[in-house]
């Protein structure tokens, strides 16, 4: 790959920066001769996209778990399980993105969202600190003597000293307990943190100092200004080349420190200005993107994907309208409720609606639409990626059903129909 010299570059030029950025313009490792991915590619991966967002959704797999599938192909969960909840650790959760893993020495960029915790937070978690500051400092005490524990574990606990409270439904619908918003505050504001995810996919909090690595803990405070630059300037190497808004949504910077961050960045020459011919914003290039002579690499990516996060620059460099229609009415969606765009090179060609159907072994495929830029080879190529991915899911066979423009092509590739899904 070649360093990116020009000051202007075409839309397909800027979508190989893109995918080179992200670790996606390249095939994976031969599916035919797997080798055994290790904890440190899982790492390197990590360091490149800089987070991965965490969603409890399970329809098919964990949303941190996807993306380094995308990237590394089929690879042992518990490489992250391990990462995350062992010492010493090489990834914690904070809100990021939004609920992300990050590298420790990321989450200590994050402290000025845990000082701002009055306006960053929700108000069900920041509101809890005067509305039920006795129960905060108490269940402080029992984190800090118990720890880990889990939010049920400490609403239990509560309530068998008369001070719980009857769970209400706020935010999303998410149930959460006194207990649980308790926990939530003390973990915006850095206090306490995840030590790991029990198998119920929990959160189990204890002290972040007995948490984040020694090294880490001793590092200086890093300014708000600062910290604000360094994270601007991870979500734009991530991007390789993007606008102020793509960088910013990285890790969901707000008001006017970004835009002064990216002034800086340009200054000291990390970022320069470059014309994306097509691209009618105006935009940055990152000091190390490379730009690919071709790209060839070939994914499904989750919702929650790095590459698919921005949903304005994704359509304005792939062409391509993209939504999550989880939180949409069965009647009204489009494409379904857990929809996966297909990478095939450079261009996204399929959209699939995807279940792991765990106790009949099954990957269904319940719709299966073509994009615009679909060809002969995007139904042979897709059936490919669903038989992998259904190995690496722990199930046996896929099949197809019959929604969707692009199913009878998958269907007869796959050589299974799922002729009792509906519509």
């Amino acid at each position: 790959m070649d360093r990116v010299k020009t000051e202007s570059m075409s839309l397909a030029q800027a979508r190989r920066v893109a995918l080179a950025a992200q670790g996606l313009h390249a095939p994976r490792p031969d599916a035919a001769a797997p080798r055994e991915v290790t904890l440190r590619q899982v790492q390197r991966t990590v360091d490149r996209l800089g987070l991965l967002q965490i969603d409890s959704v399970n329809v098919l797999a964990r949303a941190h778990l996807v993306p380094l599938y995308s990237r590394l192909g089929p690879y042992d969960v518990s490489l992250l399980d391990r990462a995350a909840g062992r010492a010493p650790r090489r990834l914690v959760e904070y809100w990021a993105h939004v609920a992300s893993y990050v590298p420790p020495e990321t989450y200590r960029l994050l402290e000025w969202r845990q000082r701002a915790y009055r306006t960053e937070a929700w108000g069900s978690i920041s509101g809890v600190e005067a509305s039920h500051s006795a129960v905060v400092e108490h269940v402080r005490r029992i984190v800090t003597e118990r720890g880990p524990v889990t939010a049920s574990e400490v609403h239990e606990i509560l309530e068998a000293q008369g001070m719980g409270e009857a769970r209400g439904t706020v935010e999303w619908g998410w149930n959460w307990s006194l207990a649980k918003r308790a926990l939530e505050l003390l973990f915006f504001t850095g206090e306490i943190t995840a030590a790991r995810r029990n198998a119920a996919f929990e959160r189990c909090y204890d002290l972040t100092e007995r948490v984040l690595p020694p090294a880490v803990l001793a590092a200086p405070p890093v300014s708000d200004e600062d910290a604000v630059r360094r994270l601007l300037e991870i979500g734009a190497r991530a991007h390789g080349v993007g606008t102020l808004r793509c960088f910013q949504d990285y890790f969901r910077l707000k008001g006017p420190a970004p835009r002064r961050a990216l002034a800086e960045l340009v200054e000291d020459g990390v970022l320069r200005p470059v014309e994306v011919r097509g691209w009618d914003e105006t935009t940055y290039l990152h000091r190390d993107a490379a730009l690919p002579r071709r790209a060839q690499g070939r994914a499904l990516l989750s919702p929650f994907d790095p590459l698919v996060f921005e949903r304005t620059r994704l359509e304005r460099l792939f062409g391509t309208y993209y939504r999550i229609e989880i939180y949409v009415p069965a009647a009204k969606r489009v494409h379904g409720y857990y929809v996966l765009p297909f990478l095939q090179g450079d261009r996204i060609t399929a959209k699939v609606d995807l279940k792991a159907d765990r106790r009949a072994g099954l990957l269904r495929v319940l719709s299966a639409h073509r994009e615009e830029h679909a060809d002969a080879g995007t139904a042979p190529a897709l059936a490919a990626e669903l038989r992998l991915m259904a190995t690496w899911l722990g199930l046996a066979d896929v099949v197809v059903g019959p929604a969707g423009d692009l199913a009878p092509a998958l269907a007869a590739e796959v050589g299974r129909v799922d002729a009792g899904a509906a519509g």
